[in-house]
C-alpha cells in the first residue's frame, strides 16, 4: 500500500516548494512511526486506507484559532484508469524519458 499516496506526496512537494523547503527534510508521517507533535515547519501526512475510500486527500493550513481545508474525493477508480489511458496516449510518441501528470496536462 502506497501511504501516502502519490497524490499526497505531490500536494506536500508543492507545499514544501511554496515554503521555499525540501519535504524529505521536513516530512512527518505516521506510518513512518513518527508520531505526537510535528516539529516547527515540519510537514505531517496521515493515512487511511480502508472500506470504500478511494482517493481522498485533505489539505490543511492551520493556524492559532483558524483553518483552511482544501479537500479532493475521488468515488470511483475509473477516474484514475481514464487518467492512465489519457497518459499512455500522451507518451506514445514523446522520447524516452521521466515525465509526469503535470507534463500529461500541460501544467
Amino acid at each position: 500500500v502506497d501511504a501516502p499516496s502519490g497524490t499526497a506526496l505531490m500536494l506536500g512537494e508543492a507545499a514544501a516548494e511554496g515554503r521555499g523547503i525540501d519535504l524529505a527534510q521536513m516530512r512527518d508521517s505516521g506510518r513512518d512511526g513518527i508520531t505526537g507533535a510535528r516539529q516547527k515547519g515540519h510537514i505531517g501526512f496521515s493515512a487511511i486506507r480502508g472500506g470504500d475510500i478511494v482517493g481522498e486527500h485533505d489539505v490543511l493550513f492551520a493556524g492559532a484559532g483558524e483553518r483552511i481545508t482544501l479537500r479532493h474525493v475521488a468515488t470511483d477508480r475509473l477516474l484514475f484508469a481514464k487518467g492512465a489511458l489519457k497518459a499512455a496516449r500522451w507518451a506514445q510518441n514523446k522520447p524516452v524519458g521521466e515525465y509526469n501528470m503535470l507534463d500529461v496536462l500541460g501544467l
